[in-house]
């Protein structure tokens, strides 16, 4: 049977994707491309893996922004990113989670999405 063998990518609208991307990129490190996206290769050298997870439609989880979804992107040091982010005068949420999935933490981009950034727990 042909099946699904992980994520293929996250789409979504912007008002202004070159500035978006640039944010991102400047922010959060991702190394977008000319073409204005990003291709994440898998490194089997770093915890963690890709999710795809539906929600309900009641969900608070993705906070109150107009957006309904939210991008998870896997880090490798969860509060010195979370302090870079606060002292770019980015907003990020006070609360950060920690548990035997790793660390947890969330900010909201420019355009009122909610993005959770997590850090998994070391092998």
């Amino acid at each position: 049977m042909a099946k699904v063998t992980g994520l293929g990518g996250i789409f979504f609208k912007s008002r202004d994707p070159k500035a978006l991307a640039d944010w991102y990129a400047r922010h959060l490190g991702l190394p977008v491309d000319d073409w204005g996206g990003v291709r994440f290769d898998e490194d089997a050298s770093r915890p963690g893996y890709t999710l795809w997870s539906p929600f309900g439609a009641d969900t608070e989880y993705f906070g109150p922004g107009p957006h309904p979804y939210m991008v998870n992107f896997r880090v490798d040091d969860l509060h010195a990113l979370l302090a870079q982010l606060r002292a770019a005068g980015i907003t990020v949420d006070e609360r950060v989670e920690e548990s035997e999935y790793g660390r947890f933490g969330w900010i909201t981009d420019p355009e009122g999405t909610r993005v959770e950034l997590w850090q998994p727990p070391s092998k």
